[in-house]
């Protein structure tokens, strides 16, 4: 059996407008709480934040 994998697929939501614009990894071990990054939003034309959602 496979050991289970450290690195999860993760989705970012823009904290204005809550679209979810990027899909990214992140390990698990290293990095358990949610990740935040400024990004640009298509939707709202702007670097905005962006956590991770569920």
């Amino acid at each position: 059996m496979a050991a289970k994998e450290a690195r999860a697929r993760i989705t970012l939501a823009c904290t204005e407008c809550k679209q979810r614009n990027y899909n990214t990894k992140k390990n698990k071990k290293n990095s358990p709480d949610r990740l935040e990054f400024s990004k640009y939003c298509p939707f709202c034309r702007k670097h905005t934040l962006h956590k991770e959602s569920k």
